[in-house]
């Protein structure tokens, strides 16, 4: 049964978001993943750093449009006063804050960001109150379990961000320390739930529309954030809302693979410009050639071509075959 969902004063009309990726979550992804179903979706990481120190390619990152909203902010930085004065910078541009504090990528952590906050729940606390003293909107924050497998310090920094003013905490149940790999302990989710009295998100190896409503039904969360499942795959989120509704599921046809990867380039060169469009959809028509017939022989002639014109006859050549 499809849920609305409330953070905060933000209500949003189903349990199903996109995921903040580094890279991929820009303006066209977002809008073919709400035209695929998604109720809510956060821009990509942007650095405090970037933001106050007047960085115009960080405040790039939150551009978006009436189709794209409403929209959370996903910030990352390691210093509360500096990620309080980019809460107040940014507070036009969308409807909801998040604090990254479970990025596992060398180049964050090294800065003390991302999941490294995991190691030091007093400083997440402190980030906390900073941040909310310093705006309005809704504030979320998204970890991991900890740094490294055992450590397990979510619990403790998911009561100390409800008791701090946190609307909601999203959970990649995984440490640091396992970046991707292994499996998702689903059951961590639960526990947050159990232990939080404010919305908890589920996030990690959703990559079906069995996959979200398991985690829904499994660990009793309020939402899910999809990622990687996302990719390629904007009808993960229409298949989801068809599953809780009762309804039989309706895989996407050649046809319409072919027709929204054509939105999505169109979306692309509206946003980028034709070139950053021909190379950015590379990797998107990767993913949504997946699993189908000749797919290796696409992927390997897209990355060759240098024209629009020749990357749209490709594409029609090949999800029309």
């Amino acid at each position: 049964m499809q849920k609305t969902v409330a953070l905060g004063p933000l209500v949003l009309k189903n349990q199903l978001f996109l995921a903040p990726m580094a890279g991929i979550t820009n303006l066209p992804m977002r809008i073919i993943s709400r035209e695929g179903g998604a109720s809510f979706a956060f821009t990509e990481m942007v650095s405090v750093n970037g933001l106050t120190r007047e960085g115009r390619k960080s405040f790039d990152l939150l551009q978006s449009s009436a189709e794209d909203r409403p929209i959370g902010m996903q910030l990352f930085g390691d210093d509360p006063e500096m990620l309080a004065e980019a809460a107040r910078l940014v507070e036009e541009y969308g409807e909801l804050i998040d604090i990254n504090m479970g990025c596992p990528v060398r180049k964050v952590v090294g800065t003390g960001a991302g999941s490294a906050l995991m190691k030091d729940p007093l400083k997440v606390g402190r980030i906390v109150r900073s941040v909310r003293k310093a705006t309005k909107l809704p504030l979320t924050i998204k970890i991991r379990t900890g740094w490294v497998c055992g450590d397990d310090t979510f619990m403790e920094v998911g009561r100390i961000a409800q008791e701090e003013g946190c609307d909601a905490v999203t959970l990649h149940p995984r440490s640091r320390a396992q970046m991707f790999e292994g499996k998702a302990d689903w059951s961590r989710i639960g526990e947050l739930k159990s232990a939080l009295s404010i919305p908890v998100i589920g996030s990690g190896d959703l990559f079906s529309a069995a996959d979200a409503v398991g985690m829904l039904t499994q660990t009793g969360c309020d939402a899910v954030m999809v990622a990687r499942g996302a990719m390629g795959n904007p009808w993960i989120f229409r298949e989801a809302l068809s599953l809780l509704a009762g309804e039989e599921p309706v895989p996407p046809t050649v046809k319409e693979r072919l027709a929204v990867s054509r939105r999505h380039l169109e979306l692309f060169t509206e946003f980028a410009g034709g070139r950053v469009a021909l190379m950015e959809m590379r990797k998107h028509l990767s993913w949504y050639s997946k699993g189908l017939p000749g797919a290796a022989q696409f992927r390997a002639a897209v990355n060759r071509i240098e024209s629009t014109a020749e990357l749209i006859g490709a594409m029609e050549e090949f999800f029309d075959a």
